[in-house]
């Protein structure tokens, strides 16, 4: 691991004028299997070398520990407003979006889509915990929504899927593609067949930008990092689960505004 935080950035993000990161392993002082930059205040992680690792997050951000922004996430299409740090315990939520440029937002994600989005002639950024349960029952949608009321266009509104779980490495059953059809006409694109006949494989980032598409968002695009077979720069719910490891670290991924 190297000594400081090397998040990954984007051009659509970076053309926008905001700042952002979609933090990786790297820089981090958690050890074992956690090793790295491990954000995760529900990891069973050594509750100090969190809280290191968030501050390092927060001022590779160019902030403190206390302009993050992250919620209490349940995988719900729950968007939080931040006007500064939280008043006490975390806000359950799985999205934040601000208009305040001294607050960061960030989520936390390990196989889940991370995204960033950002209206800078407004003013206005937000970042969205897309699991498959989020995505589907409306997270995007509700963080656009809020990001609209605070003065956001849509039309100026970009936005990036970070690191996540990739088609080739996410297999589920053929019954969550009927889940997926039932709510959505048109879902059905994002599943190809599995290695057994009731098994198919999931393209969450490509379901994640149909979502963005339907909201209304300008432009969107996925940085194609799968973290699920990339164990030096991702944690990895799927991959801890498959080798029988008892937790996983959470990667971090914020945006602010300069």
């Amino acid at each position: 691991m190297i000594d400081r935080p090397s998040p990954i950035t984007h051009p659509l993000l970076d053309r926008a004028g905001v700042r952002h990161g979609f933090f990786t392993r790297q820089g981090g002082v958690s050890t074992g299997l956690y090793a790295g930059l491990n954000a995760g205040l529900g990891s069973a992680d050594d509750a100090g070398a969190v809280a290191e690792n968030r501050r390092r997050v927060a001022e590779a951000m160019g902030g403190a520990a206390d302009d993050l922004a992250n919620c209490y996430q349940i995988h719900s299409a729950i968007t939080r407003v931040a006007t500064g740090p939280w008043d006490g315990e975390r806000p359950e939520g799985d999205a934040v979006v601000t208009a305040t440029s001294g607050a960061i937002c960030a989520v936390l994600t390990a196989d889940c889509a991370p995204i960033l989005l950002a209206d800078a002639e407004a003013g206005v950024v937000g970042a969205v915990h897309a699991g498959w349960k989020g995505a589907l029952t409306g997270v995007i949608h509700s963080a656009v929504t809020a990001m609209v009321a605070l003065g956001a266009r849509l039309d100026r509104t970009v936005a990036v899927v970070g690191p996540c779980i990739a088609p080739a490495s996410y297999e589920v059953g053929a019954d969550f593609q009927d889940r997926f059809e039932h709510h959505d006409a048109g879902a059905g694109r994002f599943f190809a067949p599995g290695a057994e006949v009731d098994k198919r494989m999931f393209d969450l980032p490509g379901f994640v930008l149909w979502r963005l598409d339907q909201a209304g968002v300008a432009e969107a695009a996925w940085t194609g990092h799968d973290t699920c077979v990339d164990a030096d720069r991702f944690y990895s719910n799927r991959r801890a689960h498959r080798a029988g490891e008892p937790d996983f670290g959470r990667l971090m991924s914020a945006i602010r505004l300069r």
